[in-house]
């Protein structure tokens, strides 16, 4: 089965809509390095996403790196600061769509969001 995780720093207390956001940004950059075949059985079987939580950048960088080495399609999304945030602040990671057992090793210990 083919997932997606989405993972939001908590220590920035975003607002809703701001870490809505953070997310979208997230998952497309994330969905466009995943290999084609890969997005069209994710999408086939209902687009599985999971928010989950880091506490701070150091972990959420760390997620990233692990992701990264993995070969895991992901992205990581720094804030451009226009609106309550630093410009560069690192935000929100995704990873996959893919084998949602190869997601799991790297974040199957985080909290939902």
């Amino acid at each position: 089965m083919y997932k997606q995780v989405i993972v939001l720093r908590k220590d920035l207390k975003m607002s809703t809509g701001k870490a809505a956001a953070q997310a979208a940004h997230a998952s497309l950059k994330a969905v466009e390095k995943a290999r084609k075949n890969v997005v069209f059985m994710w999408n086939l079987v209902g687009a599985k996403k999971v928010v989950l939580a880091a506490e701070n950048e150091s972990q959420l960088k760390e997620i990233y790196e692990n992701a990264r080495k993995a070969k895991l399609p992901c992205s990581i999304i720094k804030d451009a600061g226009k609106t309550h945030l630093k410009p560069g602040t690192l935000t929100a990671v995704a990873i996959g769509p893919d084998n949602e057992r190869k997601i799991d090793e790297i974040t199957g210990k985080l909290k939902m969001l």
